[in-house]
């Protein structure tokens, strides 16, 4: 609207004077101000006030005054004096004769036939006439308005154009708007005002006259304007009226503006508006232009973004134009971007004054204050090339390229640009043009790769653009471009359309130039883990990219790190458990151990350190309740993790030792704070959600730690976790114990006298679950040596054990420790010896170095056994484990000292191999022997057995019974049936003796099924022979000596074939069975050949205890009758040969023996019982041992004879 330019518009200084009727700021307007202004001026004067205030009529005083001086109030005045309602009265006439006549301009009533033109009859004509010509001009274009149907049109009128009386037509213009507000309502005036030269002049002057109708003529152009208002002639003129109102009251242009944005209607005075806003505080960060831009096409309105982008499409079609409001806002947009351009970066400076004072002096970066409102302008060129489709022409793309590839300074906003400016390059590369250009994107692609690390230090936050470098490098390895685009996109917060072709440049140069495999490898620890990861996330993730570069060895090849984000990445998980990280563990380990080449034995990756492990167990001990923040997952990871390292540093040992590595294994300390058992329990109730972890963990758990695998443990777990302690917890009312551990060793230190009180809060800790029961252990075990006192209730010592059996499946190790160490007797708690799991494991026998009285105290010698049982187990899977540590870098060592010296070199891992297998069967024989002596009575106890029971009446009991199952048996006769009441009345020692013996060969049972060279070393070795009655009877395994008594028998000690023959007469009682038939003959003839070897006095000494396991031998297997016979015939003939000098008569005694040998059936019964004298001790221990041996011999033959006629 250039036709408008010289004349004067009303200012916002006189705009405001008016909204607010501040007379002093009117009086202070200049004349031609205050000439636009009149109307609405001299009708106030004039005019009835509603405001009969004191204060208006002073203020109407200095308003008449004001006018007092102007000539053109006058005239004003005149035109107020008109009738309107007669003229109101023509003017609807005149409307409705011209809505019969369609339109047309024929006869007016307004005006009669015009003698002159249109002007010169306004010149001429007086008040009255002046008005009806306006009113008749005004509403032809309303009309005309009216039936055109929104199309545009320019009405030609001398009344409006004419600049000589411009000012008078305003001024009717005006009043008759105020006068006839009916007639001619201000919305429909102003469209009308639009179809005429100097309409946006007369427009304001008009809303300038009436102040309050501002915004309801800007809210009726808008809706009434255009979608795309550059688009057409009238959409200009529209935009340019509202614009210039706008400046006549700039406190409303942002209302304005937002009504734009409402109605979608007139973009370009949107960002006309914006062009024209000058905030009174101005934001250094964004500038109101971008922000307004920017909201609009990325804003989550998608009518507004799709309107706004047409507007941006619609305006590029066009050619050039200074005056398009598009092309001024790409302009305002250049101006700023190179206003904050490095001086040595602006080298294209647009043709603009205020820029030629830029020096392109050396480089600096992109300064701080900058940053922010550099990264709001390349979102906000991404948003409009990318959404609105801005071509940018060669002088913005320069521009462009210069502001994404400068350097902005280490901090947090600093990093975000990098970010963005990276995106914007993979998104639009096509700003990478000239060879030049593309030079200066691979130098700062170079630079974000050696800064990154500096960033994220100084910046105080995770370098973001590293670990998108690392992944977009990743993702252009593995050809997934579709993967680059999501990460472009959600990066610059908007939905771009890529096209996956355009990247082809971009992959050349990052696959070719910049990030080659060790540039990947070394970035591949910035780049972002995946929060809680599970199976339930798809998709191609970052533990895919660090898995194949793991496979691949590149961490190792190119000495970079991984170990962190792994570790990392294993904190970050959550069930169900994803499919790829039991895989990424495996390849981990074996990266560590195995190195990337022979030549660079020192290429491996790092182990996860200790704390790192103990700050997933931060409850620390083997059962603690996990209280930290890691999730059941993230630990049971770790402990699959931990047991593979060690098992994969056993397996490979020969092949380090070979290289001379010999990697660090986690120490027994730190094991000692993972409380695995509690957490292979709770792997047991997921194994749904874990997939293949719980299985794995078993079998690792089996090879390395047995000990936490025994069978009775799985049972007793499963009756802890049964129907009835189910029953038994739903009785406990509250979850919470309400005894304290306080209150617990305060009843412990008083047993004696506060039994009672103990044992309830015992029986309430039954009640709580395992977990629960944890806190407890300390306070339980440190007080079970107060157990040991006499008259404690067997009751509590019962709920005790049971207590003790249900933490032993969540926390076995350490209640293992503690319970060793409170059992320890009295002198040893006086010197304060602790021992630890390594000092048990390493030996095992500490267990029974307890307090005596725990031998004859049932429930805490079942948990001592228990105890060592365990250890035995720990304790070979430790030395195996040390075994394999050692002996492969121990044989390379043997070697390298045998090459210079002569001789054959030895092969130390064999010896090795039998050094261990040595000294786990000492450990094993040397724990059985002990057992078997605590099961021999004390000196007491056979004074209170009366030389009635003991191991004999054991055995009798045993096979008084044939028919039951032989561990049946053993626990009847220790509980004995009718025994067990009159045990209990001589003081219980009998029954706890015999409790103990049942407990040990159930023991030992399990020891010789498990390795049967455990039994045959200790019959090798030996044990007192009052024991063989308990062991024959009591151990249902014991029928395997069968198999190693011949091998026994001919050992050449004298006392290993006695004790060889004694076990076989027991074995043949129980175990009456074919093999037991060979092995006596076996035993017979071998005595047959002992007599004729033996000198005298080893002959006294072998017979004397061997010739009573003849009579087993003949009761068990009559058929053996006659060689027991006639063995003792030829015993009885060489030992009366040795006798036939001393003054005895022997003869008889040897023909009675034949004579019994020949025709035992005719000797009565009665005879045979008496028939040989009974003689003292004293005389027999006196005798010649000739002598004694004869008698013995008898003794012998006479019980053989008693047992068959007793059989028959």
């Amino acid at each position: 609207m250039a036709d408008s330019a010289s004349l004067q518009f009303v200012s916002p200084y006189a705009f405001e004077a008016m909204q607010k009727v501040d007379v002093a700021r009117l009086a202070a307007l200049s004349d031609p101000e205050l000439r636009l202004l009149l109307p609405c001026l001299v009708r106030m004067a004039l005019c009835a006030p509603a405001d009969q205030s004191n204060t208006w009529a002073q203020d109407k005083k200095l308003i008449l005054r004001l006018l007092s001086g102007v000539e053109a109030v006058n005239s004003i005045v005149a035109l107020l004096s008109v009738d309107f309602h007669a003229l109101e009265q023509d003017a609807r006439k005149e409307q409705q004769l011209r809505h019969k006549a369609g339109g047309s301009n024929g006869e007016s009533i307004l005006v009669s036939q015009l003698q002159h033109g249109l002007t010169l009859e306004f010149e001429h004509s007086d008040p009255l006439r002046r008005l009806r010509l306006a009113l008749s001009e005004l509403l032809a274009i309303m009309n005309k308005v009216t039936d055109s149907n929104g199309e545009f049109f320019l009405k030609s009128s001398e009344l409006f154009e004419s600049p000589v009386y411009l000012e008078e037509v305003a001024d009717v213009l005006c009043i008759l708007q105020a006068e006839l507000p009916s007639l001619l309502p201000i919305i429909e005036v102003a469209e009308a005002l639009l179809h005429v030269r100097n309409g946006e002049w007369f427009l304001c002057l008009l809303v300038a006259n009436v102040p309050d109708s501002f915004n309801e003529v800007c809210r009726g152009l808008i809706k009434n304007g255009e979608r795309q208002d550059e688009e057409s002639v009238g959409g200009r003129r529209r935009t340019e009226a509202l614009r210039q109102l706008c400046q006549m009251n700039p406190s409303q242009a942002l209302n304005i503006r937002a009504m734009v944005v409402e109605e979608c209607h007139l973009p370009g005075l949107g960002v006309a508006l914006t062009l024209d806003y000058k905030p009174d505080s101005a934001d250094e960060a964004v500038s109101p232009l971008v922000s307004y831009v920017s909201g609009l096409l990325l804003g989550t309105n998608g009518k507004v973004r799709t309107w706004f982008s047409m507007f941006i499409r619609n305006g590029q079609q066009r050619k050039r134009e200074s005056s398009s409001v598009l092309w001024q806002m790409r302009r305002q947009l250049l101006l700023e971007l190179v206003a904050i351009l490095p001086r040595s970066r602006s080298t294209h400076v647009p043709n603009d004054s205020e820029m030629d004072s830029e020096s392109s002096s050396g480089y600096s970066g992109l300064r701080e204050e900058h940053v922010v409102k550099a990264s709001a302008l390349l979102r906000l060129y991404c948003a409009l090339m990318g959404i609105a489709g801005l071509r940018p022409t060669d002088e913005e793309a320069e521009q462009l390229l210069q502001l994404m590839t400068s350097r902005p300074p280490a901090t947090p906003a600093g990093v975000r640009f990098v970010s963005l400016s990276f995106c914007k390059l993979l998104a639009f590369p096509t700003l990478v043009s000239t060879p030049e250009q593309e030079q200066l994107m691979v130098m700062w692609l170079s630079w974000m790769i050696k800064e990154e690390e500096y960033f994220e230090s100084a910046a105080g936050v995770s370098a973001s653009f590293g670990e998108m470098l690392l992944l977009v490098a990743m993702y252009f390895h593995s050809n997934q471009l579709s993967a680059i685009i999501e990460l472009v996109c959600s990066t610059l917060g908007m939905k771009i359309a890529i096209k996956p072709s355009s990247l082809s440049k971009m992959k050349t140069i990052f696959t070719q130039e910049i990030f080659t495999e060790q540039v990947v490898t070394a970035h591949a620890v910035r780049v972002a883990v995946t929060n809680n990861l599970s199976a339930n996330i798809t998709g191609f993730l970052p533990i895919h990219c660090i898995y194949q570069l793991l496979r691949s060895r590149a961490f190792t090849k190119h000495k970079v790190s991984i170990k962190d984000w792994i570790f990392r990445q294993l904190c970050e998980t959550t069930t169900p458990l994803h499919t790829q990280l039991l895989p990424l563990i495996d390849v981990y380990i074996n990266s560590i151990l195995t190195p990337a080449s022979k030549t660079n034995p020192e290429a491996t990756n790092q182990p996860i350190t200790e704390q790192e492990i103990l700050n997933v167990f931060q409850a620390g001990g083997d059962g603690g309740k996990v209280r930290s923040q890691y999730t059941i997952t993230t630990q049971l990871l770790i402990l699959y993790y931990i047991l593979s390292y060690e098992e994969a540093l056993l397996a490979n040992t020969k092949t380090l030792a070979l290289m001379q590595r010999k990697p660090k294994s986690y120490s027994p300390a730190l094991m000692d704070q993972i409380p695995i058992k509690h957490l292979i329990r709770q792997a047991q109730g997921l194994q749904q959600e874990l997939g293949g972890l719980h299985s794995a963990l078993l079998r690792l758990l089996a090879t390395n730690y047995p000990h936490l695998c025994m069978v009775e443990d799985w049972i007793s777990e499963e009756e802890v976790t049964g129907t009835l302690p189910l029953l038994r917890k739903m009785l406990l009312t509250s979850s919470s114990c309400k005894y304290s551990q306080t209150q617990l060793r305060e009843a412990f230190q008083n047993v004696l006298s506060g039994g009672p009180r103990l044992l309830r809060i015992l029986e309430h800790l039954t009640l709580l679950s395992a977990g629960d029961l944890i806190p407890y252990a300390e306070a339980l075990t440190a007080s079970m040596g107060l157990l040991l006192e006499d008259g404690v209730s067997r009751r509590i010592l019962q709920t005790v054990n049971k207590l003790w059996m249900v933490l032993n499946t969540v926390m076995p190790r350490k209640l293992w420790v503690m319970t060793v160490n409170a059992l320890q007797p009295s002198v040893k708690l006086l010197r304060q010896q602790r021992y630890t799991q390594n000092d048990l494991m390493v030996d095992p026998l500490i267990v029974l170095r307890s307090d005596l009285r725990v031998f004859r105290c049932p429930p805490l010698m079942d948990i001592t056994l228990h105890m060592l049982n365990g250890y035995l187990l720990a304790s070979k899977a430790y030395l195996n484990a040390h075994l394999k540590e050692t002996a492969e870098f121990e044989r390379q060592a043997q070697t390298v000292s045998n090459l210079g010296l002569g001789g054959q070199p030895d092969t130390p891992e064999v010896t090795r191999e039998e050094l261990m297998n040595a000294l786990l069967a000492a450990q094993d024989s040397a724990a059985v022997q002990i057992l078997l002596e605590v099961c021999l009575p004390s000196p007491q106890e056979e004074l209170q057995l009366g030389g009635g029971g003991g191991a004999d009446s054991l055995l009798r009991s045993v096979q008084s019974a044939p028919g039951i199952p032989v561990r049946k048996q053993v626990c009847d006769a220790v509980f004995g049936r009718g025994s067990q009441r009159e045990c209990e009345a001589e003081g219980g020692l009998l029954s706890d003796l015999r409790e103990v013996q049942c407990l040990i060969c159930c023991l030992l049972h399990q020891m010789f099924i498990a390795d049967p060279n455990i039994a045959k070393l200790v019959h090798f070795q030996g044990y007192p022979q009052p024991l063989l009655p308990l062991t024959v009877a009591g151990i249902p395994s014991m029928h395997i000596c069968l198999d190693f008594i011949p091998e026994l028998l001919a050992q050449p000690q004298l006392e290993k074939q006695i004790f060889a023959i004694q076990l076989l007469s027991h074995l043949c009682t129980q175990y009456a069975l074919p093999k037991s038939l060979s092995v006596a003959r076996l035993a017979i003839s071998v005595m047959g050949t002992l007599l004729t070897v033996l000198t005298r006095a080893k002959r006294f000494a072998f017979f004397m205890p061997t010739l009573p396991c003849l009579v087993s031998f003949c009761k068990a297997f009559p058929p053996l009758f006659d060689d027991v016979m006639s063995l003792l015939v030829q015993v009885g003939q060489v030992s009366a040969a040795d006798v036939t000098t001393k003054a005895r008569d022997i003869d008889p005694l040897i023909a009675r023996l034949q004579y019994l040998r020949e025709k035992p059936q005719e000797i009565p019964l009665s005879e045979s019982k008496l028939s040989l004298p009974k003689r003292s001790a004293v005389e027999l221990g006196g005798a010649d041992p000739d002598v004694q041996l004869c008698y013995q011999i008898e003794a012998t033959f006479m019980d053989i004879i008693s047992s068959s006629t007793q059989t028959l």
